[in-house]
């Protein structure tokens, strides 16, 4: 377990898959090694320590995850190659979190390191949703986009991790105001799988006090959580913003599909926390998995871990 705060009524706990490795390069895109390395070091092969940050959040009625890390479905070459610890199960187990107990459960899209524990591989080769009794939601553009299968990025759409949702009936996909169209048996939702008609959602509500909206750049249409009460905001800003070595506007990844959207949209997003004192939730944080934004004498963002964070 990495933490737990309170969020005014709410209470926050952040988990974790454990930590993994990725290509340094790959993290920050066309921004110079000579620059990001003395944020985040590299090792001999290139890569940096990332984090798989899961937040649990208990709002007294609901018990609503937001992501579900790598899961336990990689084969051992990706494994070998991640160095990913499939630790999210251990780290619910420690945080005293049960997954019958869980009600909803979030994705901010559907790349494999966001949603891999939403199923789980048995050892007889079965894979079946990981929370019996919680529905999910992740945005239907996410689903079209993933079964394009495309050249570009299929290697991040990994349909075990969202096909055996959709068959037990526990997927709800998100379409923010119907903006795309789609309907529940909607070919661009099925590509060429026979899965039953799935819900869809033109709200962006999950539970009250918790919803969602769309910042894309990383993806089409990424969403970011938010999660309010009391008048306390906190925001999980998916791969809009990954770790809080990325606040600058300009640090997009090379895994962007739209570096300049995600500029535009981390700028709106900036805006904003720091105007309304967000607490900022990244996924990959491996040392500060959430952090207060402020700009600096140079206005530019800064992230300040947050204090009120306990074991």
């Amino acid at each position: 377990m990495r933490g737990r705060r309170r969020l005014g009524k709410f209470e926050l706990t952040f988990c974790s898959d454990g930590p993994y490795v990725l290509d340094g390069g790959a993290m920050f895109g066309v921004v110079p090694k000579t620059l990001w390395q003395k944020r985040a070091p590299a090792n001999e092969l290139n890569q940096i320590l990332l984090g798989e940050n899961t937040v649990v959040v208990r709002t007294g009625a609901a018990v609503v995850v937001i992501e579900t890390g790598i899961g336990n479905k990689q084969p051992p070459k990706m494994r070998e190659i991640f160095q990913n610890k499939e630790r999210l199960m251990d780290s619910f187990a420690a945080a005293g979190v049960r997954v019958e107990e869980l009600t909803h459960v979030v994705n901010t899209h559907l790349h494999f390191d966001h949603c891999g524990w939403n199923t789980t591989l048995h050892a007889d080769g079965s894979v079946t949703p990981t929370f019996p009794n919680a529905r999910y939601f992740a945005a239907a553009g996410e689903l079209a986009h993933g079964r394009l299968q495309l050249e570009r990025d299929r290697v991040s759409y990994l349909a075990p991790n969202y096909d055996p949702v959709i068959a037990s009936g526990q997927m709800t996909l998100v379409d923010l105001n119907g903006a795309g169209g789609f309907t529940p048996d909607d070919a661009r939702l099925r590509g060429d799988v026979e899965l039953p008609p799935v819900a869809i959602q033109t709200t962006a509500e999950i539970v009250p006090g918790i919803w969602v909206e769309e910042f894309p750049g990383h993806t089409a249409s990424m969403l970011a959580v938010h999660v309010e009460s009391e008048g306390e905001h906190a925001c999980y800003c998916g791969d809009l913003i990954p770790t809080h070595n990325h606040v600058d506007p300009t640090w997009v990844m090379g895994y962007d599909l739209d570096p300049l959207r995600c500029i535009e949209e981390r700028k709106r997003f900036l805006k904003r926390a720091i105007a309304e004192d967000w607490l900022v939730m990244f996924p990959h944080d491996h040392a500060m998995p959430a952090a207060r934004l402020r700009w600096n004498e140079k206005g530019k963002p800064v992230a300040i871990a947050d204090e009120e964070m306990h074991g």
